[in-house]
């Protein structure tokens, strides 16, 4: 039972994109719930942790390729500035 529901989880990470990434990690953290010990449920993290990092990447490149070539312009120069 326990290792059915971690290899639920790591259907999920396996099969997420960009765009059910919120989904994916809403069920998988749904089934997270359901693992009674600390021993199972670190079983899982590494999966858990991989959604996680799917998740703010997809973020980023959402962000990026909505914000106009003058955006990241400005901002590569502000950080060029902070750095001086």
């Amino acid at each position: 039972m326990k290792q059915e529901k971690i290899k639920q989880i790591k259907r999920l990470y396996y099969r997420a994109t960009a765009s059910t990434i919120e989904r994916d990690l809403a069920d998988a953290v749904s089934i997270l719930k359901t693992l009674g010990d600390e021993t199972t449920r670190a079983s899982a993290a590494v999966y858990m942790d991989g959604l996680s990092q799917m998740r703010s990447e997809w973020r980023l490149a959402k962000k990026r390729k909505k914000a106009s070539p003058k955006t990241i312009a400005q901002t590569a120069r502000r950080k060029k500035h902070l750095k001086r």
